[in-house]
C-alpha cells in the first residue's frame, strides 16, 4: 500500500503547490525517467544477489525517503523541487525493487500449477492497496493534511522490512555469475527481442502504460476541477478503480484452468481503452467512479493474464533481467503521465486522456487482428 499512498499523497500535494497539469505530469515524470535508466541494472541484480536481501535495501530507502517527505511536509518546508527531487528517488529505488519482487514470487510456491492463482493474490492486495490507500489518504489529507500521509507510508516500509527479515528462502539466493554486467543486460535483452511472444506481450504493456494508464496522473485535475469533489472524492476515485482491479484478478484466478489468456488479455486492453475514453467526458461524478471501476476490472484482466504468463514461461535464470524489462511498463507510465499533463495544458485534460483511451483500443484491434501467437496463447 506505500506505493500507492505516497504517489497519490505526492500528486496531490504537487497540485495544491502549483495548481498546474504540467507539473502533476512531472513528477511522475522524474520517477519513470530515473526508473528506466536503471531498471535493466535491477534486473541483472536480481538474477546475481539474493532477492530477499535485495529487498531489504530497497524497502529500507523507500521507508527512509518517505520519512524525509514527511519531516519537509509537517514542517512547512515542503517545495516542489523536494517531491521531484524524492519522487526521482524512489523511482531509481523502485528500479531495484520490482524486478527482485516479481522473480521471488515463484520461489513463494510449492507447486508451479498454482502460479497463475499465485500471481493473480499478488495482483489483488496490489489492487486492495488501490482501494484503502487512496481512500483513507484522501481521508486523512482532507482533515490533518498530506503528511501523516507519507509518516504512515515510511511505516508501512519499515513493517515490510521485518517480514522480510523473517523470510527465509535458499531458492531465492544469488547464482553463480558468468558474464559481465553489460553482457548480462544484454543477453536479457535478446531473449525477449528472439522470443515474439515476449516481445509482444511486453510491447503492448508498454504501450498501455505510456498511453493508458497515464491517466491516474491528471485525476487530481478531474476530480478538483472538473467533477468538483475535494481531496476525499479524489481517494474515492483512485478506489474505484481498485474495486474494479480487485475483481479483475478474481476473474483471472476463476478462469485459470480454462485457457485463452490470449484472447482474454487483448480483449480486456480493448475494453479498456473504451472505458478510458468514456471517462474522460463525463462530468458527472458517479458516473465517473462506475467508468473508473469498470476500466480497473478490464486492466487489470488483461495486465494479470501478460504477467502470468511471463512468470510461467520465462526459466528462472532469466527471471530477472525479463522482469526488469516487464517493470519498465512502470516507468512508462509516469513518463506517460508527464506527456499526459503537456498535452492537458494544450488542450484540456479530458482530450489528453480521451486520446490516450482511444489509442489503447487501437492498438488492441492490431494485436488481435495481425498477433496469432497471441491470440492463441493458453
Amino acid at each position: 500500500m506505500g506505493w500507492q499512498v505516497l504517489t497519490f499523497t505526492q500528486l496531490w500535494l504537487v497540485y495544491e503547490l502549483t495548481n498546474s497539469p504540467f507539473y502533476v505530469g512531472l513528477v511522475g515524470g522524474v520517477n519513470g525517467a530515473s526508473n528506466i535508466c536503471l531498471s535493466m541494472f535491477g534486473g541483472v541484480f536480481a538474477d546475481r544477489l539474493d532477492r530477499r536481501r535485495l529487498l531489504l535495501l530497497t524497502q529500507s530507502l523507500m521507508a527512509f525517503l518517505s520519512l524525509a517527505l514527511a519531516i519537509l511536509t509537517v514542517t512547512g518546508a515542503v517545495n516542489v523541487w523536494h517531491v521531484l527531487i524524492i519522487s526521482g528517488l524512489t523511482g531509481a529505488t523502485a528500479a531495484f525493487d520490482s524486478p527482485a519482487r516479481q522473480a521471488l514470487i515463484p520461489h513463494l510456491i510449492d507447486d508451479r500449477n498454482d502460479l497463475a492463482n499465485a500471481v493473480a493474490l499478488s495482483s489483488s492486495v496490489w489492487s486492495a492497496a488501490r482501494i484503502i490507500g487512496p481512500a483513507v489518504a484522501g481521508v486523512l489529507i482532507a482533515v490533518t493534511g498530506p503528511a501523516i500521509c507519507f509518516f504512515i507510508t515510511a511505516f508501512g516500509y519499515g513493517a515490510m522490512v521485518l517480514s522480510l527479515r523473517s523470510l527465509n528462502l535458499d531458492s531465492a539466493a544469488a547464482r553463480v555469475v558468468r558474464l559481465r554486467l553489460l553482457a548480462e543486460i544484454k543477453e536479457g535483452w535478446s531473449y525477449v527481442l528472439r522470443n515474439r511472444v515476449f516481445l509482444g506481450l511486453i510491447g503492448m504493456t508498454f504501450f498501455n502504460s505510456l498511453l493508458g494508464l497515464s491517466y491516474v496522473y491528471l485525476l487530481p485535475v478531474f476530480a478538483r476541477d472538473i467533477l468538483h469533489v475535494d481531496s476525499s472524492g479524489y481517494g474515492l476515485l483512485m478506489a474505484a478503480s481498485g474495486v474494479g482491479a480487485v475483481c479483475g484478478t478474481i476473474a483471472v484466478a476463476a478462469l485459470a484452468s480454462r485457457g485463452g489468456r490470449g484472447r482474454l488479455l487483448i480483449f480486456g486492453s480493448v475494453v479498456f481503452g473504451a472505458l478510458l475514453a468514456v471517462f474522460a467526458f463525463s462530468t458527472s461524478y458517479a458516473f465517473s467512479l462506475s467508468a473508473l471501476a469498470l476500466a480497473g476490472f478490464f486492466n487489470s484482466l488483461y495486465m494479470t493474464n501478460v504477467v502470468t504468463l511471463l512468470q510461467t514461461l520465462v526459466p528462472d535464470a532469466l527471471r530477472g533481467r525479463v522482469m526488469g524489462i516487464y517493470s519498465l511498463t512502470w516507468s512508462l507510465m509516469p513518463l506517460g503521465g508527464m506527456q499526459a499533463g503537456l498535452v492537458a495544458n494544450a488542450v484540456g485534460a479530458p482530450l489528453a486522456v480521451a486520446l490516450g483511451g482511444f489509442g489503447i483500443l487501437a492498438f488492441g484491434l492490431v494485436v488481435a487482428i495481425v498477433g496469432k501467437r497471441i491470440r492463441e496463447l493458453s
